[in-house]
């Protein structure tokens, strides 16, 4: 007999602008992501750990004892509450908890009220093997918290979608459609995945990702969800930059969508940082790649004369949260941010 799916089963994938028992991060540690530099993200790393303890606990994948304890000096050294900070024993390849950390659902009324989705991880199309440790992280989270583990047999990240909290996920076509990821699925049969094992009901698509972005257009670097019906969507100001096109044509679709309940999108421009060259590639650079934490909203800043408007229009859509920028200069040179390193683990 088929499983269920977690939707026949009444659980959903929350917003992430709902409360959080804690988030989860794997612990930087692979030199090739930042070559020659890993050591510079650490201080702007233990930062962002720094303002998630404020509001929930930090669950961090680490190989053994050894990167524990360069990790727990490390966040020392930006006082960190190590009393909000959890570490679990789950070797990774690499940092990106977004993409191979768990996908939590909830459903509040079941017996069971939390279950995780155990997506395939392919490393964004098989770029950058080995990639094995990463792709099992979800079954060891289940294991350790006794949960019951969802196992769709497709390739998904988690900086791939975006939702509302209302039934709605919103992706991209650059990276869903993509043949690197699921060939043998065509639009319709990916939105039934997402429908199925997110517990939504409508999948809205644009279809680009920023210039320089390695996973090939994730959504969580273009246009995020701070409401139910409220989008921040990333506009580039220079019309002869190579963003500008793309991010206009996401733009016009993104005017041309409707909810579930028929509404239009509130939508809420959002700047691009000024470009950044690095060994003659562009870097993702994005305002987007916020994190939602229980009490900030913590954004990725790049010593820009932009970053200050970016945290002022952030900081509009979120009136309960303290909006707080980090240098995220060195971290981008692993071509993602503070979203791309989080996953959230909701409340019941």
């Amino acid at each position: 007999m088929e499983e269920s799916t977690p939707k026949q089963l009444g659980y959903y994938f929350p917003a992430e602008f709902a409360q959080h028992v804690a988030t989860w991060l794997s612990w930087p540690h692979k030199e090739a992501s930042w070559p020659g530099k890993i050591n510079t993200i650490y201080p702007s790393y233990s930062k962002f750990i720094k303002e998630l303890t404020k509001g929930e606990l930090v669950r961090i994948n680490v190989a053994d004892e050894a990167m524990k304890a360069s990790a727990i000096s490390h966040l020392q050294k930006e006082d960190v509450d190590l009393s909000k900070v959890e570490f679990f024993f789950h070797p990774t390849n690499d940092a990106w908890c977004r993409d191979h950390g768990p996908a939590f659902l909830i459903n509040p009324s079941a017996e069971q009220k939390k279950v995780i989705v155990d997506w395939g991880y392919n490393a964004w199309g098989n770029k950058y093997p080995p990639f094995d440790l990463d792709d099992v992280v979800p079954t060891l989270i289940g294991n350790h918290l006794n949960i019951p583990v969802f196992n769709p047999g497709i390739v998904m990240e988690g900086g791939s979608v975006e939702f509302n909290g209302a039934g709605t996920v919103m992706t991209s076509t650059a990276c869903l459609l993509n043949p690197n990821r699921n060939p043998h699925l065509n639009q319709q049969q990916i939105e039934e995945y997402l429908c199925n094992y997110y517990g939504m009901e409508q999948v809205l698509w644009v279809d680009e990702g920023i210039i320089g972005d390695d996973t090939d257009g994730h959504i969580d670097d273009t246009v995020r969800f701070v409401n139910e019906d409220t989008v921040i969507t990333v506009i580039e100001e220079d019309n002869n930059d190579e963003n500008y096109e793309v991010l206009q044509h996401n733009l016009k679709q993104l005017k041309a969508m409707r909810l579930l309940n028929g509404k239009q999108l509130n939508i809420i421009e959002l700047p691009m940082p000024e470009k950044l060259i690095y060994d003659d590639q562009r870097l993702p650079c994005s305002y987007a790649n916020f994190y939602i934490a229980n009490k900030s909203v913590i954004v990725p800043v790049f010593q820009s004369d932009r970053d200050e408007k970016a945290l002022q229009i952030i900081q509009d859509c979120f009136p309960d949260r303290n909006v707080v920028g980090i240098d995220s200069l060195d971290i981008i040179w692993g071509l993602g941010s503070f979203h791309c390193l989080s996953q959230q683990e909701p409340i019941v």
